[in-house]
């Protein structure tokens, strides 16, 4: 134990006298800085950061992180909060310092202690946010601040630099004391590689690195991202890391999954010997999505468990026990349940595509988030997602599906992706009858039939909020969609709590939709789409791939019973826009005396789409915008057969 506390004296000094420290020091800014009020390399900015400078010491076990930054307008301001995520029991927030610089360079000092100056905003038992402020931050003004990040004892860190923000960065010093050794993974702008000092010190310094991607329908943003991850491991390659892990990974599964004598006898009740496979499979899948899924309701404490006399969940049967578990444990408590009936089936562990991209170089198990089963009948793999509450069989939430891990084999494990969602299986049906008078009052209802993922949504939002707040969140998504002036409520669902049938939401709707001229009404031919955004029709260019997260399928169908005298002078055509092999988009009219109906289907069948299929993409979308943009025209029946 001496020999460590000399050695840590050394290499606190050896810190303190390191040029990184330097660094961290305050800068005076110059005239040009306090005078800046747009920034050539930054077109439109509402800041840019002068500075940034990121310290890990991994011989003290602490990181600082300094920033100075040009705030441009009222926008930019929104950087002098300063908000750290953190865990309990992890690290503390210390030595923080910060001032603000007015354009006329009076200097304004962040001042009281780290526990004042910190407030926390707390999201879950052991989670939040700390957060602390930069005073009298306006728009001209320069903000410096500077923190630390003390890890708790016998909790090592290993650096995790994401090297693009918000905004333009013009300069960027990044150093690991004590990394030396470890390996890492990055993806660095071109021509940019880590350096090494006479210390053995790994740094990076970085020139004007631009802003972190932000377009609509993109991947992850941190899988796009200019980053660099140190770890330590054994492997020598990629290859031998995976397979290692993954073996070792499906050694636990198959050890914490199998079936006693007593549990295997318990589970051959549920389902009769002569049943088929696949109706084995279901039975079993019925009977854990029946269970608490703590992931969804609460997930009791360690006290609270050993008050109300929980066992602690050791094997996968210990959850049926208990009826109650996360949606991993349930997800391997269907694994052992379907082995326990002699049906072959496999684990995988997945990245949540919501959250991440899966990166193979990235040597760290813990990029992985959630299991999903793959069941093989017949020579046939089925992928089954147990662990997620009111997802029906042989459905998969979306960010399970083409989505990269780890899954088991006959021979061990293998990097595997699961499969894509096929457009057929996500539909959503939208039936509008409507009563249309003279002056282009409507009234009437809609009807919401949904499958797949938007079923899985709202079932998955009423098992976490109570009815009225889920009914409200659905009354903000559809009014989105109608036009102005149309005022619409929701008035019950169907089958809101069965995921093996369509789910049903009945609409009430009235108010303005038409327009009255002195010979004409005009009404949206396209009902749903009066107010509905089109992505990528402004976007003439594409930085990142387009991730639409699955395919699926929209109709609307929208039947307007006509006012007395009035009749159809012109609708929306009847068409077909397809972009070949990706999406179509069908429009049809039918008019009958008295009504016309306009249904509209767009099919989407692709979910990724490359930066080099982008034009074509924007093509298709602008057509469907300016398809979705028609009328239709009523007239007086007399004024119609004149031609009027």
């Amino acid at each position: 134990m001496r020999i460590y506390a000399v050695q840590g004296q050394l290499l606190l000094l050896l810190a303190l006298s390191s040029p990184a420290l330097a660094r961290a020091q305050f800068q005076q800014p110059t005239s040009e800085e306090l005078a800046m009020t747009a920034d050539p390399k930054a077109p439109g900015a509402s800041a840019v950061y002068l500075n940034v400078s990121q310290v890990a010491n991994r011989f003290l076990n602490f990181e600082s992180y300094y920033a100075r930054i040009k705030v441009l307008t009222e926008k930019g301001k929104e950087l002098a909060t300063v908000e750290l995520p953190y865990q309990k029991h992890m690290y503390e927030v210390a030595d923080i310092r910060g001032r603000t610089i007015q354009p006329d360079g009076t200097i304004v000092p962040l001042n009281g202690k780290p526990a004042d100056l910190l407030k926390t905003k707390t999201k879950g038992f052991q989670s939040g946010r700390k957060v602390f402020t930069l005073p009298e931050v306006q728009v001209g003004s320069i903000i410096e601040y500077y923190f630390q990040i003390r890890y708790d004892e016998g909790f090592i860190a290993n650096p995790y630099w994401e090297l693009q923000y918000t905004y333009l960065i013009h300069k960027s010093h990044y150093q690991c004391i004590g990394c030396l050794g470890l390996s890492y993974s990055s993806k660095l702008p071109p021509g940019v590689s880590l350096a090494q000092d006479k210390a053995g010190n790994q740094t990076l310094d970085l020139v004007d690195v631009p802003p972190a991607p932000d377009e609509e329908w993109m991947p992850p943003r941190g899988g796009m991202l200019y980053m660099m991850v140190f770890y330590r491991s054994y492997a020598q390659t990629v290859d031998e890391f995976w397979q290692d892990v993954g073996d070792s990974w499906s050694t636990g599964v198959n050890e914490y999954t199998k079936p006693s004598v007593r549990f295997q006898g318990e589970i051959t009740k549920l389902v009769p010997p002569g049943d088929p496979p696949l109706e084995k499979a279901k039975k079993l899948y019925k009977a854990v999505q029946a269970l608490d899924n703590t992931d969804f309701s609460r997930e009791a404490g360690k006290s609270e468990r050993k008050q109300l006399k929980i066992k602690d969940i050791k094997h996968a049967e210990d959850v049926w026990t208990e009826k109650s578990g996360t949606r991993t444990q349930i997800a391997l408590l269907y694994l052992s349940m379907l082995r326990a009936v002699d049906l072959t089936a496999y684990a995988m562990r997945v990245v949540d595509r919501n959250l991440g991209v899966f990166m193979p170089g990235l040597l760290d198990y813990d990029q992985l988030d959630d299991t999903i089963i793959v069941l093989s009948i017949d020579g046939k793999e089925i992928v089954l997602d147990p662990g997620e509450k009111m997802c029906p069989f042989q459905t998969v939430r979306w960010t399970h599906s083409k989505a990269t891990g780890i899954r088991q084999n006959a021979k061990g494990s293998v990097i595997g992706t699961s499969p894509g969602q096929s457009y057929g299986a996500n539909t959503i049906q939208r039936v509008a009858n409507l009563k249309l008078d003279s002056h282009g009052e409507i009234e009437g209802d809609l009807r919401f039939i949904m499958a797949g993922q938007e079923a899985l949504y709202w079932r998955q939002k009423a098992l976490q909020n109570d009815e009225s707040e889920v009914k409200k969140q659905f009354d903000e998504w559809i009014e989105k969609m109608v036009p102005d002036g149309v005022t619409v409520h929701i008035d019950h669902f169907l089958s809101l709590d069965d995921p093996d049938t369509n789910l049903v939401a009945v609409v009430n709707v009235h108010g303005t939709a038409g327009t009255a001229t002195s010979k004409r009404l005009l009404v949206p031919g396209l009902f749903f789409q009066t107010r509905s955004s089109h992505p990528f029709v402004d976007s003439d260019k594409r930085l990142t791939p387009v991730d639409m997260q699955y395919g699926d399928q929209i109709t609307d169908e929208v039947t307007y019973t006509l006012p007395a005298g009035l009749e159809v002078e012109s609708a929306p055509q009847t068409s077909k826009i397809p972009w070949e092999g990706h999406s179509v988009l069908i429009i049809k009219t039918q008019a009958a005396p008295g009504q016309v109906t306009i249904t509209r289907t767009l099919a989407r069948s692709f979910t990724l789409a490359s930066t080099s299929e982008y034009q074509d993409l924007r093509a298709f979308y602008q057509k469907v915008a300016a398809a979705d943009q028609q009328q239709l025209v009523l007239t007086a029946a007399s004024s119609a057969a004149k031609g009027n």
